[in-house]
């Protein structure tokens, strides 16, 4: 029985973090004014409206940066904490102390996507895809955090490593620096 627990408890976690990954890319794709006229944009403006649209009488958009897709971003990772403690696997009391690692995920998230988007253009480049609409949606996206790099760092030829520097830069904020901030926390916290 505790292998159905485990199982049921592992896909629970799995659609909880896909939606919270879905209102993470709803959140970027406004905030970075993509075409919404993509068929993936439309989709996932689609699949997050029935929780978006009720948070943003409560969390508004401000300019660009949508709010209530944050936020529900947020709720996605916190029910996951919530049915840990409703099946008796965390306290009560530490309920608190998750609402920082909930964030903590956020962050993580948000490296992810912006860690995997610049391998898709990668790849993308490599294979003559870049026209492919869901490859252009992706690069939107990505194009605010790698701009400041391709600014700094010419092309050597046809090689532009702008990409591989924004990538190491990634991998050190996932790797080194929110690890450490979430061990802080941790320690400060339990």
């Amino acid at each position: 029985m505790s292998a159905f627990n485990d199982l049921a408890q592992n896909l629970v976690h799995i659609a909880l973090q896909l939606c919270s990954f879905l209102m993470l890319l709803r959140l970027l794709l406004q905030w970075v004014q993509a075409d919404f006229f993509n068929p993936l944009s439309q989709s996932i403006f689609r699949i997050t409206a029935p929780l978006v649209e009720p948070l943003h009488r409560f969390f508004p958009t401000f300019g660009t940066f949508n709010t209530a897709a944050l936020m529900g971003a947020f709720v996605f990772k916190w029910i996951y904490v919530c049915i840990l403690i409703f099946t008796g696997q965390r306290l009560f009391n530490e309920l608190p102390s998750y609402l920082l690692i909930s964030i903590y995920e956020i962050f993580v998230s948000l490296v992810d996507i912006y860690f995997w988007g610049i391998i898709i253009i990668a790849v993308a480049s490599w294979l003559d895809a870049l026209q492919h609409p869901h490859v252009s949606l992706i690069s939107q996206i990505v194009e605010p955090y790698l701009s400041p790099f391709r600014r700094l760092i010419p092309p050597i030829g046809i090689l532009d490593i702008s990409s591989m520097v924004a990538l190491i830069g990634l991998i050190i904020i996932r790797d080194r620096i929110l690890p450490t901030l979430k061990y802080t926390v941790e320690s400060i916290l339990f």
